[in-house]
């Protein structure tokens, strides 16, 4: 009986060792999929990379302003994904404020208002955060599906060009903000 439960045990510890060791390999396949020195076709095909034109988009702010990414060619512009609910989107609102206010910066932030409460919601928290750059809605999410804005907050920075100068996931300081500004054309 006790010989039944050791070869039982050390069974499923092989089974469970073979298991840990293909999982590790798969993930591993998955996470070379995103080196930055490997470059398969279908790394090229998935979202967007540095370098990449930002696709155009079209969206409106709370008031109903119509807004274009492409009404802001020819300057740099931080594109910022976020909701009010995300802690992270909530701590960088303050210094993204201050870095709009000193550096005239050009920043779009697309609020993904399908994920919110209300409308109302989001107004509240801009009003108390007192956020005077542009905020667009976007109500199905498509803009976010675009540009592969999974996590919350995901930031891209394009340079005068149009291009994709930095993608950024997770919060941004302030002197990321002025860095990565001060690296685009």
């Amino acid at each position: 009986m006790k010989k039944w439960i050791i070869i039982l045990v050390l069974v499923g510890m092989l089974g469970w060792a073979v298991y840990d060791f293909v999982i590790d390999d798969n993930s591993k396949d998955t996470a070379q999929g995103f080196s930055a020195d490997e470059n398969t076709e279908s790394e090229k095909t998935f979202g967007l990379e540095e370098g990449d034109m930002a696709p155009d988009f079209e969206l409106q702010t709370l008031d109903g302003e119509t807004v274009k990414l492409s009404d802001f060619r020819g300057e740099k512009v931080l594109l910022n994904f976020w909701a009010t609910w995300c802690p992270p989107c909530r701590s960088e609102m303050p210094d993204m404020q201050k870095f709009h206010e000193e550096y005239d910066a050009t920043i779009l932030a697309v609020n993904l208002t399908e994920t919110e409460a209300s409308k109302e919601n989001v107004q509240a928290f801009l009003d108390e955060y007192g956020v005077t750059f542009t905020v667009l809605t976007d109500e199905d999410s498509e803009i976010a599906t675009l540009y592969n804005a999974s996590a919350l907050p995901t930031s891209y920075l394009i340079n005068s060009k149009g291009e994709v100068h930095n993608i950024a996931i997770g919060p941004l300081n302030y002197d990321m903000m002025v860095q990565a500004f001060e690296e685009m054309e």
